[in-house]
């Protein structure tokens, strides 16, 4: 993967994120249907990529603190599993408007860089498995292919076993 520069049609604050700390990434464009609702299911559809390898952001809360996890979007978010590797009692989905105000990205479009806050951060451990992974670029029709490793340093976050099948 050769690093990409700011361009136009990814310019985002993920991208901005990525192009800053001089990762290589790839930006990769899709159309994103109107009305669609399974956003990450579209991104590996359109982009022709295994479901496993593709990640979804979702923000979770407990009480007044909130974290990210990412996860592939093949399978589902424990929240079980995601509240103990965060240290919480429990954990529950964010408010889908409160998740967009935190980050400053529209929900199907929430991308775990360049967030306006930050948050902690969980992956799920099974991008261990692969050489990179897409996440989203920080816009519906934008995934941004890269390192499991330079998410994690570019997040702060860790490794965690929190994807439900």
């Amino acid at each position: 993967m050769a690093k990409k520069k700011k361009q136009a049609h990814g310019s985002t604050a993920a991208v901005k994120a990525l192009t800053e700390a001089g990762v290589a990434f790839e930006a990769l464009e899709y159309v994103h249907e109107d009305g669609a609702t399974n956003f990450g299911a579209e991104a590996a559809a359109s982009l022709g990529r295994n479901p496993e390898q593709v990640f979804k952001t979702l923000m979770v809360n407990h009480d007044k603190d909130f974290a990210i996890c990412v996860v592939p979007v093949a399978g589902k978010l424990n929240l079980k599993a995601a509240a103990a590797a965060l240290g919480w009692k429990s954990a529950s989905m964010a408010d889908p408007a409160v998740a967009e105000k935190r980050t400053g990205y529209v929900v199907g479009g929430i991308s775990p860089l360049g967030q306006k806050t930050a948050h902690p951060t969980l992956l799920d451990e099974s991008a261990q498995l692969f050489e990179t992974v897409l996440v989203s670029g920080g816009k519906r029709g934008l995934d941004v292919e890269l390192s499991p490793a330079d998410l994690l340093k570019l997040t702060g976050g860790s490794y965690a076993d929190i994807a439900a099948s």
